[in-house]
């Protein structure tokens, strides 16, 4: 199989007429959740939940089992307790939230650009799977996807050759920031572009997922670059794939720019209802906490738990900045006695127990977890 050659952007052929219906809708359904985002006090507490669930599913679709439960205890422990060849894979959507992190950063004095998918993609391998990789450096070598093993020969996809890759790329930045007809539609080509291009040796797919939020966030079509897309993508795995798929076999950009849209539309409207869920759930809890516990500290308490759902005991007085250890003590106390806390594992020895926040996991969730 010979390497595959990208279309040169902006593409020429596209039928704008067929896609504005769709067009239409995904850009309301953006534009509601947007306004739903803004009327969020703190989305970087409040949120915070989320970004994680997105990191597991991104990574998820690349073969990773971690759970969302898994990562906060990971989290709020360092680890230690979970078995060798678990955290790999943990630390993999840790590194997923850091990136996405850094790059919030990294927007506010750069575009979007090869430099920052290279400063990404070096946090994304950071001492985890793919570490041998040459981490934030593009490939000098020919790489093809296929069965674990398989030979060029029997690869389902040849991504272009390195001198063919580095043109493409330098297109595909000049593409991000072309005044193309809608924004959608250009995510959606930037996003299957770099794909294509399969540019890095491993990692491409959750490099790929991330350029979603950050895209939108850049464009100013998101106040915040919280954007979870990945749950559509993993629902509809295999249309996913074979949409990616019928580009380099059939040049079908229209059906994949057509499966984006509707991604975009369902995924914000599933968003929205989480985020509206969140915030409700934090109303609910502001005046139940302080109820509750009759401390000065009570919302203190509730941004900690909002931030990190599944902590350990002991350090619940710093991550709080509550200043004294006894009255976070007395706060937990009393959270658990009325269950809006509860005990996922003792301490003992040295080690405090490890408590969660249920309601707000199992609402990101989707389902009962804890």
């Amino acid at each position: 199989m010979e390497p595959f050659v990208p279309a040169e952007l902006p593409l020429t052929d596209i039928d704008w007429a067929e896609l504005v219906p769709q067009i239409s809708t995904a850009n309301a359904a953006l534009a509601r959740y947007d306004g739903m985002m803004k009327s969020v006090i703190n989305p970087q507490v409040l949120l915070s939940p989320l970004t994680v669930r997105e990191a597991v599913l991104s990574s998820r679709i690349e073969g990773t089992q971690s759970t969302i439960e898994e990562v906060l205890k990971v989290e709020a422990d360092t680890g230690n307790h979970v078995e060798a060849s678990r955290r790999d894979e943990i630390q993999e959507v840790i590194n997923y939230r850091r990136a996405m992190r850094e790059a919030v950063q990294i927007l506010e004095n750069l575009p979007l650009c090869l430099r920052v998918l290279k400063k990404l993609h070096a946090i994304l391998l950071d001492s985890v799977r793919g570490k041998e990789q040459t981490p934030g450096e593009f490939r000098t070598d020919q790489n093809w996807i296929g069965p674990k093993g398989c030979p060029i020969e029997r690869a389902t996809f040849v991504p272009p050759a390195p001198d063919v890759m580095r043109k493409a790329l330098h297109n595909w930045e000049e593409y991000c920031h072309y005044e193309e007809k809608d924004r959608l539609v250009q995510l959606a080509v930037v996003k299957a572009q770099f794909e294509i291009i399969h540019p890095f040796r491993d990692g491409n797919g959750r490099i790929g997922r991330m350029l979603v939020p950050l895209f939108l966030y850049e464009k100013q079509l998101l106040k915040e670059p919280m954007f979870y897309i990945s749950e559509y993508f993993e629902e509809h795995d295999e249309e996913y794939r074979g949409r990616l798929s019928a580009i380099s076999k059939d040049g079908d950009w229209i059906g994949w720019i057509k499966f984006f849209l509707t991604a975009i539309q369902m995924q914000a409207g599933s968003n929205t209802t989480k985020v509206e869920g969140i915030v409700d759930l934090y109303t609910a809890m502001k005046a139940r906490v302080s109820e509750v516990t009759h401390s000065q500290y009570s919302i203190h308490a509730l941004d900690a738990m909002f931030t990190q759902p599944i902590f350990r005991r002991s350090i619940f007085h710093k991550s709080s900045n509550i200043p004294s250890r006894q009255t976070a003590d007395s706060i937990l106390r009393s959270l658990l006695e009325v269950d809006i806390l509860k005990e996922l594992e003792p301490g003992g020895g040295r080690r405090s127990a490890i408590l969660c926040f249920p309601a707000l996991i199992n609402l990101v969730e989707g389902r009962k977890v804890v």
